[in-house]
């Protein structure tokens, strides 16, 4: 009797660039929790900390040169670099064929975005950005309720992501490297907008320091104005010790609230909708996030599957941090 031999399949080869707390803690654990995927390289400008968490998770090649890095035989990269080398590495990356997750903000500049999106599209490789809220269950547990109409036309969407950050040397406090509140969880909020609300028409907002004195906002608020009718709010903020991390998606005919989504990463999340004439029904679930954003990225290089975040949606969302801080800034009076 003849032995038959199963045949494994090649595991689908990752890389990772910028080697911070998020990556150590998020992004490299979740790669190694799937059995299709392996990661092969890691980068980081120092060479020490690359070697280091190489050691740690039993990761062969280790490169503190980004050239180098990108000449290593693998498909794809998780950038979660700084704000400041997105940009490069981006674009080196999809020159070199590598597909990519990119942190957000995508850039620090909206042109620096088009060129980003533009390089990848011309090299054939797919781009994403890290708006993982997007992929809890229950925020697409409330998308097909939107898309059912069961609660009718939204009418007011809010959505509000704080935390305590006090300054420090960190990229997310120089202004230079696209640091501040807005850019740095306000984008998700607007992320999460887009999404429910659809693409925004006009948008305007504040931005300030409330609490910290620094070179960047430590809070924005802004109001927006969907295409297809109804309105937006949203509020960031690094100045609040004790937060009330909510989505609200308020319609003509119901109300759907997430709460404990935001900032959490394996607490359960609570989704509520009541509608005109019924009682409430919530659910509660937990999920991994980040496992379910490269999970989707993965299925989109390997089997064409859509991408749930697009280099695109990385685009729009700059556009618009650009439209609030233009309009923060015309509303200063002398």
């Amino acid at each position: 009797m003849k032995t038959i031999k199963k045949v494994l399949e090649p595991k689908f080869k990752w890389a990772v660039a910028g080697l911070g707390n998020f990556a150590v803690n998020s992004v490299i654990p979740a790669i190694k929790s799937m059995r299709r995927s392996k990661i092969v390289a890691v980068f980081s400008h120092s060479f020490e900390r690359a070697k280091e968490i190489a050691g740690l998770y039993s990761i062969k090649e280790y490169y503190d040169d980004f050239d180098k890095f990108l000449s290593s035989n693998f498909d794809a990269i998780y950038i979660a670099s700084a704000n400041q080398y997105h940009y490069e590495q981006v674009i080196k990356a999809a020159k070199a064929g590598k597909h990519i997750i990119c942190e957000k903000p995508l850039a620090l500049s909206i042109n620096q975005a088009e060129e980003m999106v533009k390089t990848c599209e011309e090299n054939n490789v797919k781009l994403s950005v890290g708006y993982v809220q997007r992929f809890h269950p229950l925020t697409r547990k409330a998308k097909e309720m939107l898309n059912a109409d069961l609660i009718g036309q939204p009418v007011i969407i809010n959505v509000s992501q704080a935390f305590n950050y006090p300054p420090n040397q960190n990229f997310r406090y120089q202004k230079e490297f696209g640091g501040g509140a807005l850019r740095d969880i306000g984008t998700h909020c607007i992320d999460l907008l887009r999404f429910f609300g659809g693409e925004i028409e006009t948008i305007q907002g504040f931005v300030d320091n409330i609490i910290y004195k620094s070179e960047v906002d430590d809070f924005v608020s802004a109001t927006c104005k969907f295409r297809d009718g109804g309105y937006g709010n949203f509020y960031a903020s690094f100045c609040i010790s004790k937060p009330l991390n909510r989505i609200e998606i308020i319609g003509y005919k119901g109300t759907i609230v997430i709460e404990n989504l935001i900032g959490k990463r394996f607490d359960y999340a609570k989704l509520t909708i009541q509608k005109v004439d019924e009682s409430k029904k919530a659910f509660r679930m937990k999920a991994n996030k980040i496992l379910n954003l490269i999970k989707n990225f993965q299925k989109a290089v390997l089997e064409n599957e859509p991408l749930i975040v697009t280099g695109y949606d990385g685009l729009i969302n700059l556009k618009i941090i650009e439209e609030i801080e233009k309009s923060a800034n015309q509303k200063r009076i002398s």
